[in-house]
């Protein structure tokens, strides 16, 4: 079983050539040419915000045009270099270090420019000429890194929701699960039917959201019936062994919820916990909206000695890393053992999302 989202998405398409990082691949073409194409973008506006249209200043557009060109290309080329090592670093570090790289370029192209053209000097003040265009590019950049950091994250997300699918239509298609809930729906067809027309259609039910490919936002209450639903499979299995205690605050139902992140928790609990135990258990499971912030606790009891310890890991990175990417630093999950009892806490703020 992989360790956890990175690597399964890696053992899936390959090992990359570089580690993960929010900066793109700058060597590649299509990256080149895309930053080229907007940095002539940005120097037409500037040259037409400076000269009368009858007049096209076609000097400024030439001379900005290559000095744009020339630090971008330079720049591109220092970050393509950097990249490997950047992404062993820090986000914070990354980041402020490719920001100072693109300014260093900046200031020695700058003094090279006034070297070769002492037009400059005559026209404007040395100094803040080169003040300027630190300015300019370190906006830019810290607007571009923004950009890259963004649509880093958007494919993390994007990955993890897949992965989220696909663990859960591989737990729901698990042979023990899926014989289990056969047999558990066999068994009631003849003593009671209605049940088991009912277990059929919360497992299509099951089925469908996992493979759900659609981009609709989930609430606090399409995930609470989503753990309705599996509830209700596996209490055909355990019968009186499984009992639930809710919590649920009336007001967090309609606040926003990534889809299949609660339902793997209550999972968790039942297969890593409570169908270990002769006796079953009870699984708490709270769900409040406290300061802006959705709060969830599930926890159920666990035998002194699980074989099945580590599967509640897998999950819990998965549910991390998303949280992670949706939410930021106003998201955190933190799960252990207590005793006789494993409980899961996460928190996050839903008008908090990146």
């Amino acid at each position: 079983m992989p360790d956890g989202p990175e690597q399964q998405l890696k053992a899936a398409g390959g090992e990359r050539s570089a580690p993960e990082f929010f900066i793109p691949d700058l060597c590649a073409t299509r990256p080149v040419f895309v930053m080229i194409l907007l940095a002539q973008l940005m120097v037409i506006v500037y040259v037409l915000a400076g000269s009368a249209l009858p007049r096209f200043n076609w000097d400024l557009f030439g001379t900005s045009s290559l000095f744009v060109q020339w630090v971008l290309l330079l720049s591109l080329a220092v970050l393509c270099r950097m990249r490997l090592p950047f992404s062993r670093l820090g986000l914070p570090t990354a980041t402020a270090g490719s920001l100072l790289l693109v300014m260093a370029v900046t200031a020695l192209s700058s003094y090279v420019a006034l070297q070769l053209y002492p037009q400059i000097n005559r026209a404007t003040e040395q100094n803040w000429w080169v003040l300027r265009n630190l300015l300019v590019a370190a906006v830019l950049t810290g607007i571009l890194l923004r950009y890259f950091y963004l649509q880093q994250q958007l494919r993390l997300q994007e990955q993890l929701e897949l992965l989220s699918r696909l663990e859960s239509l591989r737990s729901r298609i698990h042979p023990h699960f899926l014989f289990n809930t056969l047999n558990s729906i066999a068994s009631l067809i003849v003593s009671r039917p209605e049940a088991a027309e009912q277990a059929v259609e919360d497992l299509s039910e099951l089925f469908r959201v996992s493979l759900r490919d659609d981009q609709r936002s989930a609430t606090v209450a399409d995930e609470l019936r989503l753990c309705e639903l599996y509830l209700g499979i596996e209490q055909l299995r355990l019968g009186d062994r499984l009992r639930v205690a809710w919590q649920v605050d009336e007001a967090a139902r309609e606040q926003p919820m990534p889809s299949l992140l609660l339902q793997p928790l209550v999972e968790n609990a039942v297969y890593h916990g409570l169908s270990q135990l002769p006796a079953g258990g009870l699984v708490h499971i709270d769900v409040k909206f406290a300061g802006g912030e959705v709060r969830v606790r599930v926890e159920n009891p666990v035998p002194a000695q699980s074989r099945r310890g580590d599967g509640h890991r897998m999950a819990l990175h998965n549910i991390e890393q998303r949280l992670q990417a949706l939410y930021g630093s106003r998201a955190s999950l933190a799960a252990g053992r207590e005793r006789d009892h494993f409980t899961v806490r996460l928190s996050y703020a839903p008008g908090a999302a990146l």
